[in-house]
């Protein structure tokens, strides 16, 4: 059977929804919207409420005059109280390279909503490899300057950062959700992401993290997660072998299995953290 896509708005929120149970949220990276997850919503959708959000600015989504990692945070939040999420039953949040930062923020400012994290290809500070963020910034301004589109960048940009050559459908849907982002919303989201730097709070986070990377990933290379992993107190590392960036569109069966394995081991016994009273059942 076809997996059923609802496509949804609340308030200044905007989704693709699958599936009934434990709530799952999908937080994209820079290029992507709500499509980027199809492959996860498809698969997990059969145990688990599954919701794949267009961040602020992207998509259908409410754009902020500013955009902060602490603005995003928050909208994460706002977004759980848009789609009906029981404020006391903390979710989990898988994050792709820039959604990982936004899942790692949100657990630092809003622990008790989020019971674990999977970050995938994502790095706990932006110009690890020594990027300044004038330079990294340029770049991708540029182009828009001299009038391309998100639309029209789409094809390249995700050729590039993929380390292997994805599937056809999975291909078109990816261009497709890149090609829903508004310029505006673009040009918010490269102002915002090089100021993350998280390495001297990694420690303060308390959920369990699954933190994935694939081994050919340039964009977010295996040292950036391994110091993520090893920040993080209770995480660990998965290298996916044969993949670049996108390792959930690159090898969607492997990254669900692996999400999936993670979810669902029980919480450790006795641990009165917030985010470990999830009732799984």
């Amino acid at each position: 059977m076809e997996p059923s896509f609802q496509d949804r708005r609340q308030g200044r929120s905007a989704w693709r929804e699958c599936g009934a149970g434990p709530p799952v949220v999908f937080l994209h990276g820079l290029g992507g919207t709500r499509e980027s997850w199809n492959p996860q919503l498809a698969m997990l959708g059969a145990d688990h409420r599954c919701m794949a959000w267009d961040m602020p600015g992207y998509g259908e989504a409410g754009p902020e005059a500013e955009l902060t990692f602490p603005i995003l945070a928050d909208r994460v939040v706002e977004f759980l109280d848009d789609a009906g999420v029981d404020p006391d039953r903390p979710v989990d949040l898988v994050g792709l390279s820039f959604g990982g930062m936004h899942a790692l923020h949100t657990a630092l400012r809003h622990p008790q909503r989020v019971r674990r994290l999977v970050l995938a290809d994502t790095s706990p500070a932006f110009g690890l490899d020594g990027t300044t963020a004038e330079g990294w910034k340029r770049a991708r301004l540029q182009p828009l300057d001299r009038g391309s589109t998100p639309a029209g960048m789409a094809a390249e940009v995700l050729d590039v950062i993929a380390g292997r050559p994805l599937a056809p459908d999975i291909r078109i849907d990816l261009i497709a959700g890149f090609a829903r982002i508004p310029t505006d919303g673009l040009r918010a989201a490269v102002q915002c992401l090089p100021d993350h730097d998280l390495r001297g709070r990694l420690a303060e986070i308390e959920q369990e993290a699954l933190v994935i990377v694939g081994e050919l990933d340039t964009e977010t290379p295996v040292a950036y997660a391994e110091a993520l992993a090893a920040g993080l107190p209770r995480a660990r590392l998965e290298i996916m072998a044969g993949v670049g960036h996108l390792s959930p569109s690159e090898d969607p069966v492997t990254f669900n299995r692996l999400v999936l394995e993670f979810l669902a081991q029980p919480d450790p016994a006795g641990d009165p953290t917030p985010h470990n009273r999830e009732n799984m059942h």
